[in-house]
């Protein structure tokens, strides 16, 4: 059975990149999905008003909602999943776990806003291209799911 890394930020382009995983329009074989999500770590003015177990609890409510849907999505069509609440730079961390979990694939959901919005926003997707061990995999969601 093959890893492939599910980046999610609870969008639908990222249910939509779970379900093509479940239609198997992506993969053929059995896999494990390991769902991501990655909030960012605050800035340390936010950490000396706010306990860590807030912070903590924060980091975990955040991505448990981010990823339930896909989640949800992946359960429903009997694929394994194992979820990572992740904290950091997200194009890092999303690429630490697929090396991690020696994984064949990323696949991400696009809002493919197009290169100049990213050239000034950024993209994620983009810096995990530039740093993946592996394949990377972008999915576009219908225009509808939109």
């Amino acid at each position: 059975m093959s890893n492939i890394v599910l980046a999610t930020d609870g969008s639908a382009y990222a249910d939509a990149a779970a379900r093509s995983i479940v239609e198997k329009h992506l993969f053929r074989d059995d896999v494990t999905v390991h769902l991501v999500h990655c909030t960012p770590d605050l800035s340390g003015e936010v950490k000396q008003f706010v306990s860590r177990e807030d912070i903590a609890a924060w980091h975990t409510d955040e991505s448990k909602r981010a990823m339930q849907s896909a989640q949800d999505i992946l359960r429903a069509g009997a694929v394994p999943v194992e979820t990572h609440a992740l904290i950091g730079f997200a194009p890092e961390r999303i690429v630490a776990v697929a090396k991690e979990v020696n994984a064949v694939a990323i696949v991400m959901g696009t809002h493919g806003r197009g290169a100049f919005l990213d050239a000034i926003i950024g993209s994620v997707a983009g810096r995990v291209i530039a740093r993946a061990p592996c394949p990377v995999v972008l999915v576009k969601a219908p225009a509808s799911a939109a």
